[in-house]
């Protein structure tokens, strides 16, 4: 039999009786009308717990007047709600593992965090994960709720995990205590209701006393919008009910505005950077919509934002927009049930101890492997499904959109996942589908990548709730193929000037023909179409032969039939269309066509995607330059966006766009010029063409390079061990790694295909200043300056400076005899790996010797490294 103990009382002896006693670990939670009533239970409990010599803990969070009061013996904390849901617990639970076990605990009323966090799930979060701690260290807790406030799903979550849950009335000048639950303890009136009188809590026998009290205490207060709707529905119902006064010509401005910012920060952002361009441009009617396509409750991240606003932006400065932009088809899932998510699959903790600035990588596989495999709640797969049987067989993406990502100053840019989604198949497979591709974002919270971004920008104790945004993809069904016509990312700010005629402030985009992971990806086997806005004619390569050889030649697209994403060949593509609009995005090369009509059997394909009609044919770079000029000058920063193009009717098209964040690149900046003239010796390397970065004169303290000649000889296994050691040379763990490091390599950084490149991670190459990939490996291969990708991203925001090197052109050159020169620091600085000092090469300066200067304009798009001698 379960033993109370006489030493734990809630200072109410009657209120002891009637409960048969306290147990270690009693969470005891209280449901009243009024904090004032809750301060009278409080007060007596405190005294017991001193007069016992019991720690006392009083946790204060909430707006209402202190529980209690300093110098009372009791331990205050106080702590900001404000700060974030994983902030605030992580403060609180630190709190109780440095108190000793059995210490009595106060939470101030627990529904001003629901409050302030417009979210009862995220209350019932905070109660699932707090309320068992406190049980298992043999505490004692009391916790306040405001009946009639909360949603009853959390109000029965609450009570099924707390161990004694009473409902409190105030009638007549009497307090009544109708205990609801009472784990491990029973007598024949413990759930009757008890009337406060003296210092006894007695049954309450005559039905006539107990039908008043409870009867009234049943009716929801006529605030309430409607019966039981919780916070969340309650702020939305309220908002409807003020625009349909405001209809009917009545005065509500104000009542209005407050319940717009209220929905704001409970649905949009808490960003005061984001909420003041989020209201200037997004409208209640607005929030109302967004708030009948969540399913769930929280915030719906930042690249829902960027969408959002971007569009509500066009319409405002022209309504013209309106017959250009091709209306989205989106839904929501809120951040909450991510953290829900992660609460109710055992995960909550572990994800925590990846917070440590000291081991957050450490057991992140194994997370990341239980978030695969985890449950999502009923309910929300019910919504889930609902929303599959609207999509239909419709093509649709799921994409990341955390709290942090697309925000001023951090993109997040590709370090979360967003999958596409053919939607094929039966009515279970698709909803099987859609959950693994929810697991999988949320599991990409704790990518090394993502991990180590955080890290970097000293993010990892911010709050990082991933939102997801669902939209049917941009596209036309093509035969058994869906894609769009164009897709493409585009900057307000153009960092790659490549000729003198480009204006760097007209800005530029980057095209592909199919879906637009070829645009954002960095593709190791081909090309996509650059287009600087104010010189669209103007090529980074000027001969007609490497436009076609530099052209695009495969295209990402949804096969229905395979019900997967896929990558084809472009003639392959134009063939399965009925309707591929290449007179659009192609140019007919006539000398293959005649070669294909004097030859029988094999045909000859004779379209090159060069983009070309839609350039020159139509107003199509007018339209995307206002684009961006009018998101820049709203955003008062560089803006990057996402965006499909669809045809119809000839030559009229409607973009679709999809994602809308600032871009971190800086200005030209200001370099002076290098020294007219250069010793041979000296000159380390220089080149020209291929430059992105600001412009800077900077000394550089180490140079790493990677030695063309050997890597191109060693097997695939050596070119991955090159490509480790780089990252240990990076960050060595016993020594000081200077902070301006220049890394020469051939062929492509960060390359999947080891043939083409170095096959580094970004995250090991993250500290580097200057990242040069000389055109070394393949004669036939030239760097893919890759703006708008997600590695372009990483560049632009750690501001690292990337230029390519191509030796067999005039104004490039490596000196190889200075490096042959220079003491190979390798060995000493990575002793095991000695045997790679013939493919690896790390040069320092030579203090009070000799110094490394390099000079990088990127307006003459020229670079020049060279050694002074101090």
């Amino acid at each position: 039999m379960v033993q109370v103990s006489s030493h734990l009382s809630t200072g109410l002896p009657g209120l002891d009786k009637a409960l048969r006693g306290l147990m270690p670990g009693d969470n005891i939670v209280w449901e009243l009308d009024a904090v004032a009533d809750y301060v009278r239970f409080v007060q007596p409990y405190c005294e017991s717990a001193l007069q016992h010599g019991k720690p006392l803990i009083y946790f204060r969070f909430a707006k209402h007047d202190p529980l209690v009061h300093e110098g009372q013996g009791i331990q205050i904390h106080h702590l900001n709600p404000e700060a974030g849901f994983e902030s605030f617990i992580a403060h609180i639970h630190r709190v109780i593992e440095q108190t000793e076990r059995g210490a009595w605990y106060v939470f101030d009323c627990l529904s001003e965090l629901a409050f302030t966090w417009s979210s009862d799930t995220m209350l019932g979060n905070f109660f699932l994960l707090t309320c068992p701690y406190l049980y298992d260290v043999g505490a004692l807790a009391f916790f306040g709720l405001v009946r009639h406030a909360h949603a009853p799903e959390v109000i029965a979550l609450i009570t099924e995990t707390t161990q004694i849950f009473l409902d409190v009335y105030n009638k007549h000048e009497h307090l009544y205590v109708h205990p609801i639950k009472v784990q491990q303890r029973h007598s024949p009136t413990m759930y009757m209701l008890h009337v406060w009188e003296g210092n006894d809590f007695l049954p309450v026998a005559e039905s006539a006393t107990i039908s008043e009290v409870l009867s009234a205490a049943a009716c929801f207060p006529r605030d309430s919008n409607r019966f039981c709707q919780g916070l969340w529905q309650g702020t939305f119902l309220q908002a409807e009910d003020l625009l349909e006064s405001k209809r009917r010509g009545e005065d509500c401005e104000e009542a209005l505005k407050d319940v717009f910012a209220k929905l704001l920060r409970m649905l949009m952002t808490r960003s005061e950077r984001m909420l003041q361009l989020v209201s200037r441009y997004l409208t209640v009617e607005d929030v109302i919509a967004i708030g009948r396509r969540i399913i769930g409750t929280g915030l719906i991240g930042g690249k829902s934002i960027g969408m959002l606003v971007a569009r509500a932006i066009l319409r405002q400065s022209d309504p013209s927009w309106n017959g250009v932009l091709e209306p989205h088809d989106t839904f929501y899932i809120g951040s909450d049930v991510f953290y829900t998510f992660l609460v109710q699959n055992g995960l909550w903790w572990k994800c925590q101890k990846h917070r440590d600035p000291e081991h957050f990588l450490e057991g992140a596989d194994q997370t990341r492997q239980r978030i695969l495999v985890g449950t999502l709640p009923d309910h929300i797969k019910s919504q889930f499904q609902t929303m599959l049987d609207y999509f239909g067989q419709s093509p649709i993406i799921v994409r990341s959109s955390s709290l942090l990502e697309d925000n001023f100053g951090h993109s997040f840019a590709g370090k979360y996942e967003s999958i596409f989604l053919a939607n094929q198949g039966s009515r279970e497979q698709r909803l099987h589908d859609f959950i693994s591709a929810v697991r999988t974002i949320y599991a990409s919270t704790l990518s090394e990548e993502a991990l180590n971004y955080r890290a970097r920008r000293e993010m990892l104790e911010q709050d990082e709730q991933m939102a997801l945004l669902v939209q049917r993809v941009s596209g036309v069904v093509q035969g058994t193929l869906f894609f769009p016509h164009v897709a493409g990312v585009g900057f307000s700010y153009n960092p790659y000037v490549w000729n003198r005629e480009i204006d760097p402030k007209a800005g530029v985009l980057r095209l592909v023909y199919g879906l637009g992971t070829r645009a954002v990806d960095r593709t190791d086997d081909d090309y996509t179409r650059l287009v600087a806005l104010n010189a669209p004619d103007r090529r980074p390569v000027a001969e007609i032969e490497e436009v076609y050889r530099y052209a695009q030649k495969r295209v990402d697209v949804l096969d229905l039939q395979a019900n997967q994403l896929v990558s084809e060949r472009f003639d392959d593509v134009v063939r399965q269309s009925q309707d591929p609009r290449v007179d659009l995005v192609a140019t007919k090369d006539e000398t293959l066509a005649e070669q294909s009509s004097g030859k029988t059997g094999t045909e000859i394909f004779p379209w090159i995607l060069t983009f070309d009609p839609l350039l020159q044919e139509t107003d199509y770079v007018a339209t995307m330059k206002r684009m961006l000029e009018a998101l820049e000058q709203a955003y008062g920063c560089h803006v990057d966006v996402e965006f499909t193009t669809n045809f119809f009717k000839q030559n009229q098209y409607r973009i679709n766009l999809v994602q809308c964040r600032p871009l971190q690149v800086k200005g030209e900046g200001v370099v002076s010029r290098p020294p007219d003239s250069i010793p041979a010796e000296d000159l380390i390397l220089e080149a020209a063409g291929a430059v992105i970065g600001q412009s800077r004169q900077t000394l550089i303290e180490r140079i790493i390079q990677v030695v063309p000649a050997v890597y191109g000889q060693l097997p695939i296994g050596d070119r991955y061990s090159v490509a480790r050691l780089i990252g240990r040379i990076m960050h060595l763990r016993d020594r000081v790694v200077p902070r301006n490091i220049m890394l020469i390599g051939p062929g492509r950084w960060g390359t999947s295909t080891p043939f083409l490149g170095v096959p580094v991670k970004f995250g090991e190459i993250n500290n580097v200043a200057v990242l040069v990939e000389v055109v070394e490996m393949r004669d036939n291969l030239v760097p893919d300056v890759s703006l708008g990708t997600h590695f372009f991203s990483e560049l632009v925001e750690s501001d690292i400076l990337y230029f390519a090197l191509f030796p067999a052109k005039e104004g490039n050159q490596v000196n190889n005899e200075f490096f042959a020169s220079q003491r190979n620091l390798l060995p000493e600085l990575v002793p095991d790996a000695a045997k790679w000092s013939h493919a690896v090469r790390v040069v320092d300066v030579t203090p009070n010797e000799q110094r490394f200067v390099l000079n990088a304009n990127t307006l003459s798009q020229r670079v020049v490294c060279y050694r002074t001698m101090c």
